[in-house]
């Protein structure tokens, strides 16, 4: 069985704040990204969720992460495109990504979450007739490539100018920084025709297998062998929910216990969610425990084997301090043992 050996490490977390607080659970969001990246983590990515106790606008949150720190790529996953304008979130995106000096890395899916509630209150009319699906992440892409509109002689005026219109502003890197979290091996193969990068967390779908592992691994190999354009090898990244006991309290390690158990019937299984329709839903178990039970299990994980960057998901509704320590367990004692290292000498001097 092949060894792991990740070359880039990121955090994905949730985001939470109470209902009569917001202010402070962003502010701690903030403040891990900035933890994150004082680790040495490569990455530090946040979760678009629309009603919930979570961040609704990814592009505006990440505005301010870039603010706040300086080395690390900003990524968020996902963004459900059928609530968004696919000019508007590229200007917004576009505008982020100048002000991070083009740190962002953005993911995108398909279909509406909770859309018998948003639907009327995004769109004037029947929403259901429109394209919601790839066809409105093509489109996004297209506007990020910024190229012109109207014909050659087309001009807008504004106050002291006469410019050719286009999104603005314009970094033509973002668009090589566009990912697509693909469940389904027609998703993935979309992807990898457009020239996405793919993540694949811990749900997929479950075609023609009740294996988690098996379908995993069929999603990475469909991918690959999917034809795409001629750009540089395309990114894929690894998402699994890892918590390390190691560093916390007795109290903590229970409270990490529970969370696992309370998750691991759905493992058992293929499950269906409401919001995705009648899909076969395979999940991933929670890596839980030591960081000597958590490498032994990921080092029987064959889709491990498969990706080069590991991207470590939080869990929804825990603390800071929890959250700091998990990063810091796998920081210091899980990650450099698949291989990871902090890509600057000073940033490993500054997490010892």
């Amino acid at each position: 069985m092949s060894t792991p050996a990740i070359t880039s490490l990121a955090l994905l977390t949730p985001g939470n704040f109470a209902d009569d607080d917001p202010y402070t659970g962003l502010e701690e969001t903030l403040q891990l990204f900035e933890y994150g990246e004082r680790l040495g983590f490569d990455g530090a990515w946040i979760r678009q969720r629309h009603l919930e106790h979570g961040v609704g606008s990814a592009a505006v949150f990440l505005a301010a992460a870039g603010q706040r720190t300086e080395r690390i790529e900003l990524g968020t996953a996902v963004i459900p495109i059928g609530y968004e304008s696919p000019f508007r979130l590229a200007e917004d995106l576009a505008l982020a990504d100048v002000l991070s000096r083009g740190r962002l890395q953005v993911g995108f899916s398909t279909g509406m979450p909770h859309s018998e509630l948003l639907g009327n209150l995004v769109y004037d009319g029947d929403w259901r007739g429109f394209d919601l699906s790839y066809g409105r992440i093509a489109r996004l892409v297209d506007n990020l490539r910024g190229d012109y509109l109207g014909g050659p002689d087309t001009v807008i005026h504004s106050p002291g100018n006469i410019q050719r219109p286009r999104l603005q502003p314009h970094n033509p890197g973002l668009v090589e920084r566009i990912w697509y979290g693909g469940g389904s091996l027609r998703s993935v193969r979309w992807a990898a025709e457009n020239g996405l990068n793919l993540l694949s967390g811990n749900i997929v779908s479950g075609e023609d297998t009740d294996d988690f592992t098996t379908a995993q691994l069929n999603l990475l190999s469909e991918y690959r062998r999917s034809p795409g354009d001629d750009r540089p090898a395309a990114r894929v990244a690894l998402g699994r929910v890892i918590v390390p006991f190691d560093s916390a309290d007795p109290a903590t390690r229970a409270r990490y216990r529970d969370y696992a158990a309370s998750r691991h019937e759905r493992t058992l299984k293929p499950q269906t969610l409401t919001a995705l329709g009648p899909k076969r839903i395979l999940f991933a178990p929670d890596v839980v425990g030591t960081a000597e039970q958590i490498l032994e299990q990921l080092a029987a994980d064959p889709v491990l084997a498969q990706a080069s960057e590991l991207r470590l998901e939080l869990p929804y509704e825990f603390h800071r301090e929890e959250y700091e320590q998990i990063l810091h367990d796998v920081r210091h004692l899980i990650a450099p043992e698949l291989g990871w290292r902090p890509a600057s000498p000073a940033v490993q001097e500054a997490g010892r």
